[in-house]
């Protein structure tokens, strides 16, 4: 089988670097998360992956992956019939892992992705791919039409990339186009973005992060109401999720939390009910 080219913008080139992390813990003896699909797209697609191979932050891409696939689990426990929208999904394979048979799915990203996403996925009555970008206000509009509450939003490594304005800009119109919502999300801290240069694998990559969130409680300032239901750090994720860890992963994990690096306390992941 030839291997299709990720013909990608300098942005959307970053979804490759989950992906490869999925790939590469899929292959494990005892992983974090399981992904059989991620492993073949990694091998169908013409990239120079191995630029990102033994890098600590893969680990750190699975780990967020994980814990964004538990609160879309629970949020479908809670909501059978719900929607799911991932914002910037990338090459995701969210529903694959999630899915109830039942909700109702979005995956939105930029065009250019969403074409690439095409040669792996396809639509379906219940999931849908939406080629558009999260600040356009006409995909909230498709999916108001053709779906129904609650909604459980996933913006995983997405909006760090964003300017603050934008990122104002996406929360409001979440709010405003679906109150009650869930959004999980991850934000980074000031010393992690002056720091990207030097990160593992972002500089790797051109890609360069802009907005700085050093509180989520940011959020609930922008939308009075907001409340902030989780939020975590790498070495401070929910005791379910950090007990069910590979052994070898728990102490990577509480060794980081021991240094208390600014770079690592700085980067959270966190749910928020909009009002």
């Amino acid at each position: 089988m030839a291997q299709r080219g990720a013909d990608l913008g300098t942005i959307q080139e970053t979804l490759l670097i989950p992906l490869y992390g999925r790939a590469v813990e899929n292959r494990k003896k005892d992983p974090i998360l399981t992904d059989p699909r991620a492993e073949e797209i990694v091998a169908a697609i013409d990239y120079d992956f191995a630029r990102f191979d033994h890098l600590p932050s893969l680990t750190g891409t699975v780990l967020r992956t994980s814990l964004f696939d538990r609160w879309a689990a629970d949020f479908l426990t809670a909501h059978p019939d719900g929607t799911v929208v991932e914002i910037g999904t990338g090459l995701n394979t969210r529903f694959e892992r999630t899915d109830n048979g039942r909700a109702r799915w979005f995956e939105l990203d930029l065009p250019d992705v969403i074409e690439l996403r095409r040669t792996f996925f396809t639509d379906t009555p219940r999931r849908t791919t939406l080629p558009a970008s999260v600040t356009d206000e006409a995909w909230a509009t498709t999916v108001a039409a053709h779906s129904g509450g609650p909604y459980f939003f996933a913006a995983e490594a997405v909006l760090p990339f964003l300017t603050e304005a934008d990122v104002h800009h996406v929360v409001d119109l979440l709010a405003t186009r679906f109150p009650g919502s869930t959004l999980a999300l991850d934000t980074t801290g000031p010393s992690f973005v002056d720091a990207q240069d030097q990160h593992d694998a972002l500089s790797k990559v051109d890609a360069r992060m802009q907005w700085t969130c050093a509180d989520p409680t940011q959020l609930a300032e922008w939308q009075p109401g907001a409340r902030i239901l989780a939020s975590h750090t790498l070495s401070s994720l929910p005791t379910p999720m950090y007990g069910a860890l590979p052994a070898a992963t728990q102490e990577m994990l509480t060794g980081l939390a021991a240094q208390r690096l600014p770079q690592v306390e700085e980067y959270r992941l966190s749910l928020v009910q909009l009002p």
